[in-house]
């Protein structure tokens, strides 16, 4: 018998639980305004996702998904990309958004049900968010293969969750990225729970990094309450896209330490102490500690930061909630660049029935 391949999967790890440096940091790192950056950004991501689970207990918002533990993932990858690149999220990456530019009221809209929240003012390219778990995979391989056509030096990041590396959306997506050595870069924020299914119980494979070594394409762990890895192998990895090396992935392994939504009551399927266990390694309490230990981050910092975290929401939700009531037509306004002859009749019997002159 002879081995004719084997694979191996690196972990990457810079902070370790407890704050403390556990390898070199990287070059980015030593600058402690990036890292308080960073930090703003898991902050009012956290403060955000706080206020949007209150309005929807209040009837003001629709169903909403909290990244709650999961802030560095989205934060992390967004600050390593390029305003040019393409982001194509799944539904719980609202710190990566806001980073890209999307705003606070935007995000709102689109939780309260307004297509307008999806109408982007700054990043006019990335995708608008995608319930149907996985779908998006394959919309993010069409542009990257779009990029790779036209030769320019971008790349595409698709966020999925545990669950969706099961779909065959994601497998084939994968499958297409390493055949063709597509400039994308596969984010899975391993939360440990597809809903209510753990982990374990979904895939029997050790890492669902290694489903790249299947599709022809490198693929690692790193600990995704880490910031400054996921911001270091983020970046490794859109550099190795820009010069033509091909799809990465990148398994970011955290805890989701809230409901999967506020449709969702954790408490039926999870163990108190294993959320217990989580709280302990959440990603802003170990970054504010190496923050607090080796630049000096202070509590009057901490408390300005958060002031002015909740101004820019307070804000936010005032023009959200003062926002007029969209069309009836906005389902037909933001799904298509040009309305197919087959759906004009449609339209103008909506817009007629919503004008009171015509029959649903």
């Amino acid at each position: 018998m002879v081995t004719v391949a084997h694979f191996d999967i690196p972990y990457t790890r810079v902070l370790d639980e407890t704050g403390k440096p556990e390898a070199q940091l990287p070059e980015f790192a030593a600058d402690a305004d990036v890292l308080k950056t960073l930090y703003g950004w898991m902050l009012l991501t956290r403060e955000f996702d706080t206020r949007a689970v209150t309005l929807q207990r209040t009837g003001q918002l629709g169903t909403y998904p909290s990244s709650l533990g999961q802030e560095a993932v989205g934060v992390g990858f967004a600050h390593a990309m390029n305003s040019d690149d393409i982001f194509v999220p799944s539904f719980r990456e609202q710190g990566a958004q806001l980073l890209r530019g999307v705003s606070l009221t935007e995000l709102l809209l689109y939780w309260g049900g307004d297509e307008r929240g999806s109408d982007f003012a700054v990043p006019r390219e990335d995708f608008p968010v995608s319930v149907p778990v996985g779908s998006q995979a394959a919309h993010a391989v069409g542009v990257a293969l779009a990029i790779k056509l036209r030769g320019e030096s971008r790349a595409v990041v698709c966020a999925v969750g545990d669950g969706a590396t099961s779909k065959g959306d994601v497998y084939e997506a994968m499958n297409v990225a390493g055949a063709w050595q597509l400039p994308m870069v596969f984010v899975v924020n391993n939360n440990a729970w597809a809903i209510s299914v753990p982990r374990g119980a979904q895939s029997a494979a050790t890492t669902l990094a290694q489903k790249a070594i299947a599709a022809g394409f490198p693929g690692e762990q790193v600990d995704g309450n880490d910031v400054i890895a996921m911001r270091h192998i983020t970046g490794k990895a859109l550099a190795q896209c820009y010069e033509g090396g091909g799809p990465r992935l990148i398994e970011a392994v955290t805890y989701r330490l809230g409901d999967h939504t506020t449709a969702d009551d954790a408490s039926r399927y999870r163990n108190e102490a294993d959320v217990s266990a989580a709280w302990r390694t959440e990603p802003l309490a170990r970054l504010r500690t190496y923050l607090t230990e080796t630049h000096g981050w202070s509590r009057d910092d901490e408390e300005a930061l958060i002031a002015n975290c909740q101004q820019q929401i307070d804000e936010a939700v005032e023009a959200y909630l003062a926002t007029p009531e969209q069309p009836a037509t906005a389902m037909f306004d933001y799904l298509y660049a040009e309305l197919p002859q087959a759906l004009v009749g449609q339209y103008r019997a909506v817009e007629m029935f919503a004008s009171g002159k015509g029959e649903p």
